[in-house]
């Protein structure tokens, strides 16, 4: 009963302490979350804007250009004759129908004459917008009048922005001349700029003074207002309250600024709305997963992961006798206990295997010991030894005993099992040199090593149960003169020896039965000592490959990784 007891109130608990710790951190990761991403609205909002401005100040910058342009023909034509002027003028207005009029005033301010394609000024202007009297004599340099409608026509009034320069001294000529561009095309791309459903730009001077607005008639009506002395003050930039952001642009050569205005409520919190939203439905879903998650766990998995936790203490504190039976539970818990299960078996066949091969290994090293010194091929040879001093063949005695010396010298290598590849090479070539005194000179061999092998080492005694067997097997039942040509290569990370000689070759079961040996069976045990050996020292893929054809010979490949120090792979 108290265990009965106790069960409850450990889940309450649980259940509890995981909606507190689930609520604080979904509260914190939202807060966090919708801060960055109301930064990251606003930050793109006011890229956006900056986009649309600029791209507003590049073109009403193109227009003032072209305007600039425009006067410098319009100048040009105004010294010369009257009617080379009124050619080069008429010339002009022709390719040019956005210009309005070109006219020309006396130092007085009177209109002395006026150009336009295709129109006549009125006989008697009572006021001419395009040209102020005052601002003409106070200006020295050409200046720009803002936005405004012409009144030199008759029921023709367009929309025109005017550029006024002052000319040279001419005796009883023009003082002033004036150009009329129509500036619909701009006020139109101007009033179509829109940033988000409400956002607009307007056009104002670096006093505050606005040159052209989309909502102008709201502006005379004193249904809108622009701030604009607080915004001449600002440099340009983007600037963001909580409200509006605005964005600023100079307009290249002229004292114009574009003003972009954008709602952060149309562009920011709507968004963000949203994302409150179904961050709110996601955080409610994750926290009853949670809880709904929670409560099961400590109800259906406590238990059994209790009993698997207490087997996992038994089989680390006796991994060889451990018997592990099945825990029951949930089936994730069956098919965690299940993999417990298979895992306890395999870790202890891996044991077991691990003990066999250490024992395979002590045993090829045993046998790889005793096929150092083999008394018969030392019986033989010292008897080639015996037979060439009694011929008097003292100079070819001393050269066997010396290279049968070095032969044993680096097959007890200070009892290591691994040696470099120059010194398997010599120990080679030690022992095929003897084999050619005592099969006089029945063979010949070869060596092609790769210099770059050098340097790796090998297991000792790898080459020689070769060599042996192709002597023996391969070389003393051929009439003819018997070849052997060792070559050693690199591959990629591995390092490939060959053996080849032109021997009376072995059928497909031969080949087969020499790795098969059994280690009762003398008759090519060496080469599978050497198969064997390599197979422990450095895995499965590595070993020997058998190529042989009747009566034409065979080609031995041992296959072995590149090792650079010997004790990496010294056997333990």
């Amino acid at each position: 009963m108290k265990r009965s007891a106790g069960g409850p109130r450990t889940t309450t608990i649980l259940v509890a302490m995981v909606a507190g710790v689930v609520s604080m951190i979904l509260c914190c990761c939202i807060l966090l979350f919708l801060n960055r991403y109301r930064s990251a609205m606003v930050q793109s909002a006011r890229t956006t804007s900056a986009q649309a401005v600029s791209q507003v100040s590049s073109t009403v910058g193109n227009y003032l250009r072209d305007m600039e342009q425009a006067m410098q023909l319009v100048e040009q034509s105004m010294s010369e004759s009257p009617d080379s002027r009124d050619r080069l003028l008429s010339t002009f207005l022709t390719f040019r129908p956005d210009v309005v009029a070109v006219t020309s005033y006396s130092p007085e301010g009177a209109l002395l004459d006026c150009w336009s394609l295709g129109r006549e000024p009125k006989e008697h202007i009572l006021q001419n917008l395009s040209f102020d009297l005052h601002r003409a004599r106070a200006s020295a340099a050409p200046y720009m009048a803002s936005p405004h409608v012409v009144t030199l026509f008759e029921s023709y009034y367009p929309w025109v922005v005017t550029m006024t320069k002052p000319l040279p001294e001419q005796g009883g000529g023009a003082a002033w001349v004036s150009l009329d561009l129509s500036f619909s095309s701009i006020s139109s791309y101007i009033s179509n700029v829109s940033i988000g459903q409400r956002g607009y730009c307007f056009l104002m001077d670096r006093s505050g003074s606005i040159v052209y607005h989309p909502q102008q008639q709201l502006l005379y009506a004193g249904l809108k207002t622009e701030d604009t002395p607080a915004l001449a003050g600002l440099a340009d930039g983007a600037y963001a309250d909580d409200t509006v952001i605005y964005c600023l642009t100079s307009v290249p050569d002229s004292d114009w600024r574009v003003v972009g205005v954008s709602y952060v409520d149309e562009l920011v919190n709507r968004n963000v709305r949203e994302m409150i939203r179904l961050s709110l439905w996601l955080a409610a879903l994750v926290l009853g997963a949670a809880l709904l998650s929670s409560w099961l766990l400590s109800l259906l998995l406590s238990r059994p992961l209790r009993g698997l936790a207490a087997a996992m203490e038994r089989f680390e504190a006796d991994a060889d006798h451990f018997t592990y039976r099945p825990a029951g539970g949930t089936r994730e818990v069956q098919e965690l206990s299940s993999s417990f299960g298979h895992m306890v078996l395999r870790i202890q066949q891996l044991m077991s295997t691990v003990r066999q091969e250490e024992v395979n290994l002590r045993k090829t090293e045993l046998k790889a010991l005793q096929a150092q010194i083999n008394p018969h091929f030392l019986y033989n040879t010292l008897d080639s030894i015996a037979w060439m001093c009694e011929q008097g063949r003292s100079a070819d005695a001393v050269k066997m005993i010396h290279a049968l010396a070095r032969l044993f010298r680096i097959s007890i290598s200070q009892g290591h099992e691994l040696i470099p590849i120059a010194k398997e090479i010599e120990h080679a070539e030690n022992y095929l040199e003897i084999q050619k005194y005592r099969y006089k000179n029945q063979f010949t061999y070869t060596f092609d090593v790769d210099p770059g092998c050098l340097g790796y080492c090998c297991n000792k005694i790898t080459l020689q149960p070769i060599l042996e067997n192709a002597i023996m097997h391969g070389l003393d039942l051929l009439v003819d003169e018997g070849r052997i040509h060792v070559r050693v290569t690199q591959e990629g990370d591995d390092i490939l020896f060959c053996v080849e000689d032109n021997g009376v070759g072995m059928s497909a079961e031969q080949v087969a039965a020499i790795l098969a040996q059994d280690a009762q069976d003398r008759t090519g045990i060496g080469i599978k000592n050497v198969n064997d050996r390599l197979q422990i020292y450095f895995g499965r893929q590595y070993g020997l490959r058998i190529v042989s054809e009747l009566d034409v010979g065979t080609r031995v490949e041992i296959r072995m990784p590149k090792i650079e120090e010997a004790g990496d792979y010294e056997a333990k």
